[in-house]
């Protein structure tokens, strides 16, 4: 007899934790990879000065590549943001790619013509030292 009640008690055990199984809801498949998903910018100028400020704290670090990733980034947050042109130029320029520092520099000048540091700007977009 104490097995037969073994036996009811294990049969009893698998059924109620079958049962408990079906009652879960199925799990939910992972989200997207947050990497692969495209970033959406809006106008914010906020953003832009932050990544502005960080870039020149990795461009005071020597480490140009990371500089030129926030620098990007604030042109992304705030479009019309000069400085943010300026310091990419200035990052692209320590990394030796004299085209996207041309770019950047060009867009620098097209937003603030007459800043302090335009002919500078524009002798280095003329080749002279």
């Amino acid at each position: 007899m104490p097995l037969r009640r073994l036996g009811l008690l294990a049969l009893w055990i698998a059924l109620g934790a079958s049962a408990w199984a079906q009652e879960q809801p199925p799990a939910e498949p992972p989200e997207e990879d947050q990497t692969l998903v495209a970033k959406e910018y809006s106008f914010n100028p906020l953003q832009a000065k932050a990544e502005v400020k960080i870039g020149n704290y990795y461009f005071k670090k020597r480490s140009y590549r990371a500089a030129a990733g926030r620098f990007r980034e604030a042109t992304k947050w705030n479009p019309t943001y000069a400085e943010a042109y300026l310091r990419l130029g200035d990052a692209y320029e320590k990394m030796k790619e004299t085209a996207e520092a041309r770019k950047a520099y060009q867009k620098y000048l097209e937003l603030d013509p007459k800043s302090k540091d335009a002919p500078q700007i524009r002798k280095k977009l003329a080749g002279k030292p």
